[in-house]
């Protein structure tokens, strides 16, 4: 008998505010929303863009344009950098017959000396050189040809939350986007790990680009081509392991098993099945899954629209026919061009069925099992492969094991991946349309989550997960609003692809597909269980009696979550950031050859039992 990975809270942050209590789910289908929802979401997300504090309620006027306007993909903003007016560097060559002088400091001599060079003293430590000819790094600016980007919302910057002095972006969006799961939860951390035992838990997240800023190895790759100094953290701070480090050391003090997982735009599902796996194997009981990126730096939009990935302003204006409007260049599965980068973080908590109705924990669904396959033999290491066969194919058949035909058929839908290339569109479309066929499903309703936010790299299927829970909560599947139309070259016999929102009884939807392909062959696509359907089988598992109890104790969570939100929606996200608290004396660690005692934890069991008896003995 394997467990099931409960999902029992979630939190982050990207392009639609917050991600806990389905706050930026809520901004994606706004326009479907009753007058109390908008205004509630108009409060929350004013309040974190620093347009009001300590209140909740209707907006001040001129408030809810600058909130609306300053949310999802929109034009790349000055305060992220000037794409008009970029900064670079621009080599020449100087040369004069009759010779080249000028005036330096000593100190600024390169070493060694150019042979043609004439050094003369001048005095007050500076010096005349006589040359002929002279290389040159000349400050130039141009512009990028790449004007939109999936941005956190206007005035929101995470560094301002917490003390976080030397910190790269993505680094602040993971402890900001932990600390808002963990405090949505509605239980103490401390509770969930004496419950679980400190040796139970799994954290699992990473960054696909690592950290780029100047912060992070942008910085450590620049330093000393810019004339400065390399600096003792950057390089440190840099990997793309740190995400879970941070987060571990920061906001849980975590001491149980720890990974970072990366797979292109397939990270967050990496990360995922790594969660998934530790629980129901048994492994841990409970598991922190999460993903950062914050990969909106010049050198990466640089990178990616060389590669002709980008939407660029000069082709959208040909799919616009004049200006373009930079709130449509996501545009997955209609006319498009590329697609849009993004920043932000999601992060999810999961515990085994039983330690989740022990503690009556929320119930925001459950995880299946998520599939990962690779393409293959390839000529091109970004091009699409059939690794994504195998993935959809598996999650479909074992999600139909589970909840039976008549759920896959008919109250199932997918979150693809969506990309906005033209070859994303036809590859990914062929493969859901193919795969539906095969196992019967017609009008299989069909969302992509990067409309509205682009494309945030490692975090990507994390904010697929996000909006999925916010579908079994509210029963809007989100449609491709940035398009006028499918495009003509989509497979979509069998598939339902809505330019518009599709609104359905939440108890309507019992499965959702999360799908992602990405470089390199990256294939990963997770099966996610609706609420109702994971009560319904803890139910069975542990009977009436039981989810009663948990139903009780859950009264008290819900209390508590909501505590959090209401105050989160003033502004006050309460960040957790232990730096230096907590720490743990080694010499006062108990050891036995059956545990070990950490001071201020519960026991640490150590399996004594021989895993290979039949084999040894």
């Amino acid at each position: 008998m394997q467990r099931l990975p409960v999902i029992t809270a979630f939190g982050g942050f990207n392009p639609a505010g917050r991600s806990s209590f389905h706050r930026g789910y809520a901004r994606m289908v706004f326009d479907k929303l009753g007058q109390r929802e908008r205004v509630d979401t108009l409060s929350d997300l004013a309040a974190l863009m620093g347009l009001r504090t300590g209140t909740t309620g209707p907006l001040e006027p001129g408030l809810e344009e600058k909130v609306l306007k300053g949310t999802l993909v929109r034009e790349l903003e000055a305060r992220i950098y000037d794409y008009h007016r970029c900064h670079y560097h621009q080599a020449a060559n100087l040369a004069n017959p009759t010779g080249i002088s000028f005036e330096i400091s000593t100190r600024q001599l390169p070493h060694p000396l150019p042979g043609d060079w004439q050094v003369e003293t001048i005095g007050s430590g500076r010096v005349r050189v006589t040359t002929t000819s002279l290389s040159v790094m000349l400050d130039s600016f141009r512009e990028i040809p790449v004007g939109a980007a999936g941005q956190l919302p206007t005035g929101f910057e995470p560094g301002e939350r917490y003390n976080s002095r030397f910190h790269p972006r993505g680094l602040q969006l993971a402890v900001l986007g932990a600390s808002d799961a963990v405090l949505s939860m509605g239980i103490g951390w401390d509770e969930v790990v004496a419950a679980a035992g400190p040796g139970n838990i799994s954290v699992y997240a990473s960054s696909a680009m690592s950290q780029l800023d100047p912060y992070g190895n942008g910085g450590l790759m620049q330093s000393r081509l810019r004339g400065s100094r390399v600096s003792s953290k950057q390089l440190a701070l840099g990997l793309n392991s740190m995400p879970a480090d941070f987060v571990n050391a920061y906001v849980l003090g975590n001491v149980g098993s720890t990974g970072a997982v990366t797979g292109a735009c397939a990270s967050y599902l990496y990360n995922l099945r790594a969660g998934v796996e530790d629980i129901r194997s048994g492994r841990a009981r409970v598991a922190v899954v999460g993903a950062t990126e914050a990969p909106l730096v010049p050198e990466i939009v640089d990178g990616y629209s060389t590669m002709g990935a980008l939407a660029t302003t000069e082709n959208l204006r040909k799919i616009f026919s004049g200006d373009v409007d930079f709130r449509r260049t996501s545009r997955p599965f209609g006319d498009n061009c590329g697609f849009t980068l993004g920043e932000g973080t999601q992060w999810a908590i999961l515990m085994d069925d039983a330690l989740a109705v022990e503690l009556g924990a929320n119930i925001h669904g459950s995880v299946a099992g998520v599939y990962i396959n690779a393409d293959g033999y390839k000529k091109s290491i970004s091009a699409p492969g059939p690794g994504n066969y195998l993935t959809m194919a598996r999650a479909m058949a074992e999600s139909r094991a589970i909840v039976g035909d008549e759920s896959l058929k008919r109250r199932s839908f997918v979150q693809a991946h969506g990309s906005s290339t033209p070859q994303n569109r036809v590859t990914e479309s062929a493969i859901l349309d193919r795969l539906a066929g095969v196992f019967g499903v017609r009008e299989w309703p069909v969302c992509a989550v990067k409309a509205y936010v682009g494309h945030t790299v490692a975090v990507a299927s994390g904010d697929q997960l996000i909006s999925a829970l916010g579908i079994f909560n509210r029963g809007i599947l989100p449609g491709i609003v940035t398009i006028d139309k499918v495009a003509d070259d989509v497979h979509q016999d069998n598939l339902q692809i809505s330019c518009e929102h599709v609104e359905r009884d939440p108890t309507s939807l019992d499965l959702a597909f999360l799908n992602s392909k990405g470089f390199g062959g990256n294939n990963a696509t997770a099966a996610v269980l609706s609420p109702h359907v994971t009560r319904n089988m803890l139910e069975k598992r542990y009977g009436e009696k039981a989810m009663l109890t948990h139903h009780r104790k859950n009264e008290s969570v819900v209390e508590q979550a909501v505590a959090y939100d209401v105050k989160a929606s003033k502004g006050e996200l309460q960040t957790i950031y232990r730096f230096g608290e907590g720490l743990i004396d080694e010499d006062q660690i108990d050891l036995a050859v059956d545990k070990v005692v950490l001071p201020g934890f519960p026991p640490v069991e150590l399996d004594v039992n021989n895993p290979f008896a039949d084999m040894t003995k």
